[in-house]
């Protein structure tokens, strides 16, 4: 059987949650999201961002925050601006222009916004009623493509979208896994602090199924709850989510799994690097992108699955690794030694 590489979220979930789930099974709570697990994790997460104003709501997927978040934010003649690869765009079946709100896509190298981007789409639209209104940006961290964003780039992005008057959202699918970051030098109270609004991924980050949003413009608070319900996204066991991030934060596990996971990477990425190959970005989370030939591609995937991302030309191509909180140290040493086999 082939190890793969291919995403983070293949395994279940880590044991001590499955135990907690176990041990709580059959204590009674109150459901849709008032029960007690959902509580003590959300006053957790507003410990650790240092703004007990905030509310946070506990969904189950990364596309149905985005997609609650986004459409409950708009007006209905309002739109976003986002990366071209951002998840929004390219990986969410239209489920944002589903609700009526455009999508702006803009070229990056990196996957990252710049403010320049984002005044370009505004330089074209006017900001009159015959053209929708910029009214959100859209930002991953990490990116689809491993990169993450520096603090000084985050506070540049926030200024400008107040400056603008513009919404900023933090897609946070592998928040843990930037925030670990050998390069990183964000903080958690940071991205609360520069963003609008946000959210903690569980479901990519040894949880079976969640994500914590995080809301920190008060503005933007009110009625929030109405649109989860209306978008199908409140569970009447909501404690199954509550559960799940308190075990994964109560101890900082969230963050332990994420920095192994980016280990583990950063492993291959020694390995292949030793090799003089090179990647479509230099990342630093658990994403890898080497630029492979033909035959080294057909070679690692004689053991291992992976994606081929992005055609370079004829005889290369990008190839996607990613690593997870249960991949195991002989999964990595074995596919390493591979990547030292390349010809």
């Amino acid at each position: 059987m082939k190890i793969s590489f291919k995403n983070d979220y293949s395994e279940g979930c880590h044991p001590r949650i499955l135990e907690a789930l176990t041990k709580t099974n059959l204590n009674y709570q109150n459901g849709y999201g008032l029960d007690d697990y959902c509580a003590e994790a959300a006053k957790i997460i507003q410990e650790k961002i240092e703004k007990q104003n905030s509310k946070v709501f506990f969904v189950s997927g990364g596309t149905q925050a985005n997609l609650i978040v986004i459409s409950a934010l708009l007006r209905p003649h309002e739109s976003v601006v986002s990366a071209n690869s951002g998840h929004i765009f390219t990986n969410e079946a239209g489920a944002i222009e589903a609700t009526g709100h455009k999508v702006h896509a803009v070229e990056t190298a990196n996957g990252k916004l710049k403010p320049i981007d984002i005044q370009n789409v505004l330089d074209v639209h006017k900001n009159v009623p015959h053209q929708v209104k910029q009214k959100l940006v859209y930002i991953s961290n990490s990116t689809e493509i491993g990169t993450i964003y520096t603090k000084n780039e985050l506070e540049n992005l926030s200024k400008f979208c107040k400056e603008n008057n513009l919404y900023l959202f933090m897609d946070g699918a592998r928040l843990g896994q930037a925030l670990m970051a050998e390069t990183n030098d964000l903080s958690l109270k940071d991205v609360a602090e520069l963003t609008d609004a946000f959210y903690l991924g569980g479901t990519k980050n040894g949880a079976l199924i969640g994500e914590a949003i995080v809301i920190n413009n008060p503005d933007l608070q009110v009625d929030f709850g109405f649109h989860i319900k209306q978008k199908g996204a409140m569970l009447a066991k909501g404690r199954l989510l509550g559960i799940q991030f308190l075990e994964l934060l109560k101890d900082d596990l969230y963050f332990d799994l994420a920095k192994k996971a980016n280990q583990h990477a950063m492993k291959l990425k020694a390995a292949f690097r030793a090799k003089g190959i090179q990647f479509l970005a230099d990342t630093f989370t658990n994403q890898l992108f080497p630029i492979l030939n033909n035959q080294q591609i057909e070679f690692l995937a004689k053991d291992f699955d992976f994606y081929v991302w992005k055609k370079i030309d004829e005889n290369h191509s990008a190839i996607r690794l990613i690593t997870s909180w249960a991949t195991e140290d002989a999964a990595v040493e074995k596919c390493a030694e591979k990547i030292g086999e390349l010809f």
